[in-house]
């Protein structure tokens, strides 16, 4: 059995909240979208071998605030560039990038509605 990506399904009480977060800020880009249906907004953003569902479901939302990572071998790159264009998107508790115990690097981002994005390097 073979399996090439896993793909979450985030959801949203307010699809823009999610753009913010992947689009403007880690600069995803949005490959399908039916932004415009008035039951349930729903989105495919891509960046280089990653894809993400958002979708707009407020009953979902408020059931689930998920905690995901991305890896990077960039993470000081990355950590700069959001910190110089997104600041209020950087994890209050996460001021820096920082070496953990099980030695890998990172830093977090919080979105207004609490999805949780972990940046790692290690």
């Amino acid at each position: 059995m073979k399996f090439n990506k896993l793909v979450p399904n985030i959801f949203y009480a307010d699809i823009k909240t999610g753009l913010k977060l992947f689009v403007d800020c880690l600069g995803f880009k949005i490959t399908y979208d039916d932004l415009e249906s008035i039951e349930q907004p729903f989105c495919v953003v891509e960046k280089d071998t990653l894809k993400v569902h958002l979708v707009q479901s407020k009953e979902f939302a408020e059931k689930d605030r998920p905690e995901i990572r991305l890896e990077t071998d960039q993470i000081e790159e990355v950590y700069h560039q959001i910190k110089q264009t997104h600041p209020d998107l950087i994890h209050p508790n996460s001021n820096g990038v920082t070496l953990q115990p099980w030695k890998v690097k990172e830093f977090a981002l919080r979105d207004a509605s609490h999805v949780c994005i972990v940046i790692q390097q290690w």
